[in-house]
């Protein structure tokens, strides 16, 4: 059986590259904010205590790499129904 088409595009993979898109844009909405949050607390407490500097970087690298996990796991994911669905 043919796959239903329109306009010669399976439907189906229509589909998998706009739930790949919707992964994606959510998963990057919430990694950009987490960040935002995290570099503008960041900005402030060195404000406040200019003299270490140096702990809250290194504090704040660390969580904007935990932060930034969930748009690698949204790629992966869109990756996985662009290719294995």
């Amino acid at each position: 059986m043919i796959p239903p088409t329109v306009d010669g595009v399976h439907i189906a993979q229509a589909a998998r590259y706009i739930a790949a898109g919707i992964c994606m844009g959510i998963g990057g909405i919430g990694t950009a904010l987490g960040q935002g949050f995290i570099g503008g607390k960041a900005c402030e407490a060195i404000g406040q205590r200019p003299e270490s500097v140096k702990s809250i970087r290194d504090s704040s690298f660390i969580a904007l790499i935990m932060a930034e996990t969930s748009s690698l796991f949204a790629f992966v994911v869109a990756v996985m129904l662009l290719f294995f669905v």
